[in-house]
């Protein structure tokens, strides 16, 4: 497995004590540590015995090389190499820098948006990233249904999305809770599904075990992302780059996302009309059904 893009700015903590420490250790504790080194982002799900399993050795020994690091355990190496996967700045830091660099005039702050998102359009609207627009139209006209990750302002535009999929006939459904709720809405995902992904960089938990369970099952995945070296891009079906505005550590806009999604929905819209005929027909059968409510025919 390919190790994940490295974060150059903040410091390799398991990196520098692997380089350090490792070549007094003993071959098999070795194997262990540079196994764990060359998969990171697969070891954050491993248990001792998974990863035991995966070099044929034992959970103690693995957790000895840990311990040989000078980590407490697999906890405490683990939460080290999740903060190697962050971001570099929070969003709360991307504010304060986007704020500071634009000046009080808020015609800078209309052009810096307006800007991106001019930018942004023009990269959508490339032949590569309209034929990647017409495999994804491809793949979800024909599904079963419709799984659309994200999480955070993503998780925002994952409902709303997962709506209009279902006002045309295609049923859909938002992935973007995280912990035990995330892996609740994961049940819904069958073969025969299509999974939309909204994401970036950091190859977090929710995203990467959303995708290992995409595989699993079979279930093609379109990615929706400016990270176009991402671990997300990589396992990608159809790959579309969506320019965020996030360059130089600023604030990220998620106006273009949302032109995406809805060049997305409008495309299987058109393509599948009767479908969506039926569909938004019945819709309003139903409004009217519920404007009457409890009145007398």
């Amino acid at each position: 497995m390919q190790s994940p893009k490295k974060n150059k700015n903040r410091v390799d903590i398991y990196g520098e004590r692997l380089s350090t420490r490792a070549p007094t250790l003993s071959p098999r504790l070795q194997t262990v540590l540079h196994y764990i080194d060359e998969n990171r982002n697969a070891v954050l799900d491993l248990t001792a015995l998974e990863i035991a399993a995966a070099v044929n050795t034992s959970d103690a020994t693995v957790v000895r090389a840990v311990q040989a690091l000078g980590f407490a355990g697999l906890l405490d190496l683990k939460k080290t190499l999740k903060q190697w996967f962050e971001p570099v700045i929070n969003s709360e830091e991307k504010m304060h820098a986007t704020v500071k660099e634009l000046t009080p005039d808020i015609n800078f702050s209309i052009d810096y948006v307006l800007e991106s998102h001019k930018h942004a359009c023009t990269v959508l609207g490339e032949t590569h990233n309209r034929n990647a627009l017409s495999q994804a139209v491809a793949l979800l006209q024909d599904a079963r249904q419709a799984a659309i990750f994200g999480l955070n302002a993503s998780g925002i535009l994952a409902d709303y999305t997962a709506r209009l999929f279902n006002r045309i006939g295609l049923s859909a459904y938002a992935l973007n809770r995280t912990s035990i709720g995330l892996a609740e809405q994961l049940l819904a995902l069958q073969r025969g599904d299509v999974l939309l992904m909204m994401v970036q960089e950091s190859p977090h938990s929710e995203g990467m075990t959303t995708l290992r369970e995409a595989k699993r099952l079979g279930v093609p995945v379109i990615v929706l992302t400016s990270a176009l070296e991402s671990n997300f891009a990589r396992e990608a079906d159809v790959l579309i780059n969506v320019p965020r505005g996030a360059e130089n550590d600023r604030m990220p806009l998620h106006g273009t996302v949302l032109v995406c999604l809805e060049m997305l929905v409008l495309s299987v819209a058109t393509s599948a009309s009767q479908r969506t005929i039926k569909s938004m027909k019945r819709m309003h059968e139903l409004k009217r059904g519920l404007k009457l409510g409890g009145k007398k025919s």
